[in-house]
């Protein structure tokens, strides 16, 4: 379907990875296809489309997602934006969210974003997939399935004993960079396509 670079496309055994983003070894060229691919999977649900970011900025691993909707908010994304730092959607208040989604639009597409753990090495990794995502599955309190398709952001590794420890020992510089790359991909995609590149302040 789409003009991926052998590399770059890694089947998982829960959701079709569509790309994978690196803060270490990717360049503007891989963050403008992702944007394309993207826009692409969104195409069929222009009218419908919501972005619902996940997380808290209680939790420095876990603002990913809050850091990525008031970026959207603030530079006018066409499409409704549930999450941000002022308004967190989290697990307290997930469902209520959901409920209020369900309420305003008739059959919404959600694309839901949120910080995940994973190896030492994909650290610094932008994940566009397949399906939804499962918020909180790492440390062990998941919440409900959200999204056709989802954008994880790997803040940093997964310890089994002390998954939650992993999110709060974060690095915020990770964090940030994840959360502007992210955002660009998802400005690019939305507002002009591959057309009219966007930078947010790299």
């Amino acid at each position: 379907m789409f003009p991926f670079r052998r590399n770059k496309l890694v089947p998982t055994r829960t959701s079709k990875l569509y790309y994978r983003y690196s803060l270490t070894s990717s360049t503007k060229e891989d963050m403008d296809q992702m944007s394309m691919i993207l826009e692409t999977l969104c195409q069929p649900f222009e009218k419908e489309l919501v972005f619902l970011c996940i997380g808290t900025d209680r939790s420095t691993g876990d603002a990913f997602g809050p850091l990525v909707g008031t970026t959207l908010m603030e530079n006018q994304c066409p499409y409704p934006v549930f999450g941000t730092i002022a308004e967190p959607v989290h697990a307290l208040n997930l469902n209520s969210v959901l409920k209020e989604i369900h309420r305003r639009f008739s059959h919404p597409a959600i694309i839901s974003l949120d910080a995940c753990l994973g190896e030492h090495h994909e650290i610094g990794s932008i994940l566009l997939k397949d399906g939804p995502l499962i918020p909180g599955y790492a440390i062990h309190n998941p919440l409900p399935e959200v999204g056709i398709y989802h954008l994880k952001g790997v803040v940093n590794y997964l310890d089994p004993h002390f998954p939650a420890s992993s999110l709060n020992h974060t690095r915020l510089d990770t964090v940030m960079n994840l959360s502007k790359i992210a955002s660009t991909v998802i400005l690019n995609a939305v507002k002009h396509g591959a057309t009219t590149k966007m930078t947010i302040n790299p």
